[in-house]
């Protein structure tokens, strides 16, 4: 309704949280997927964590049967986490094999929990958006479908995070994860002359992040091969520039060792150590095979509670490709430096 403004948080919470608000003292990882949350009242607060689609999408009776659930088991409440999976707040812990056993017969895991596989997510991908150069929920399957004892086990030395997204716009926060899949496009947009009258080209121009995209003429623009780095913000202006791709030349990057949390050598942005695996639907065989290499190496390698990126910082990036076997690119050196921005001109729009 408008006008009302955000709802107090307070209004939303379960009893048992509201009861306890402010005084939680800890919380211990009862088994993957199952959390205790203890207060100085001397109450505890069970949390069951369910896996979900990568994308978020369920049907409204899948919704309405977790309502059901929620009704039956934890006083009509559950939340949707950051990374997309339902938790059950309050469940009574007499009750949580039964409700873990109801989960299991509708098809979802309960686990995703401390050092194990979390919540896999992904953006919309081709289901809504016209932009993506992959398919990152069908991706996402593939992958769960092979890793699935990992999230419901802790088998880990620490979380694993695995987000995707469809387009290097990276809505999936791919570049913020343990190990990011994000679609990528190599052909340049296409222009299609007979439409640009629809578009206000000067917008056009300006909205290219490096400035690849010039006016020939009053009526005409043109694209800088050297500079287009293939991103689709020109298709979103103009509907002459799109659809941006092609079967041949879109495919998937895979980047690691992004992180959002202050936890060893704090937040990063993943860097890219795969420019290019082809689209390859319906298992994605070179992409989910490429994920489990850098897994099983990690796994192998890593001390406890050390993050993918933190173990890549300890080892150097040479043993990292030497342990997973990955081929080495020219295209993926790294020769950004923060020191240049002293003598260059930064803003929000990057320029030459």
């Amino acid at each position: 309704m408008p006008g009302i403004g955000v709802p107090k948080v307070a209004d939303n919470l379960p009893p048992i949280v509201k009861r306890n608000y402010g005084q939680w003292i800890n919380h211990i990882h009862v088994r993957p997927g199952v959390i205790r949350h203890d207060s100085a009242t001397g109450e505890s607060c069970y949390s069951l964590r369910v896996g979900m689609p990568a994308n978020a999408r369920v049907s409204k009776d899948t919704l309405l049967k977790f309502c059901d659930l929620a009704d039956e088991y934890s006083e009509g409440y559950f939340r949707v986490t950051q990374r997309n999976a339902l938790e059950f707040v309050g469940v009574k812990p007499e009750r949580i094999e039964e409700l873990i056993g109801r989960l299991k017969t509708m098809g979802f895991p309960v686990g995703g929990t401390n050092r194990s596989l979390h919540q896999i997510v992904c953006c919309a991908g081709w289901i809504h958006c016209h932009l993506a150069a992959s398919d990152p929920a069908a991706i996402m399957k593939a992958l769960y479908d092979e890793m699935l004892q990992d999230f419901q086990t802790e088998r880990y030395p620490a979380k694993l995070k695995i987000s995707g997204s469809g387009c290097i716009n990276n809505c999936g926060e791919g570049s913020t994860a343990d190990i990011g899949l994000v679609g990528v496009h190599r052909d340049l947009p296409p222009i299609k002359e007979e439409k640009l009258a629809g578009c206000e080209l000067p917008l056009v121009s300006a909205i290219c992040p490096t400035g690849a995209i010039h006016l020939k003429g009053p009526k005409s623009i043109e694209i800088d091969p050297k500079r287009c780095i293939h991103c689709p913000a020109c298709s979103v202006a103009c509907g002459a520039m799109a659809p941006i791709g092609s079967a041949n030349g879109d495919g998937v990057a895979i980047v690691v060792g992004g992180k959002a949390s202050n936890t060893g050598s704090g937040p990063a942005m993943a860097k890219v150590v795969i420019p290019y695996l082809p689209n390859n639907p319906p298992r994605w065989p070179e992409v989910v095979g490429t994920v489990k290499k850098i897994v099983d190496a990690w796994v192998a390698g890593a001390r406890k509670d050390e993050r993918v990126g933190d173990w890549i910082n300890r080892i150097g990036w040479e043993k990292f490709f030497e342990r997973t076997g990955l081929p080495v690119s020219p295209k993926i050196v790294d020769g950004y430096d923060a020191r240049a921005l002293d003598h260059a001109r930064a803003g929000v729009q990057f320029r030459w």
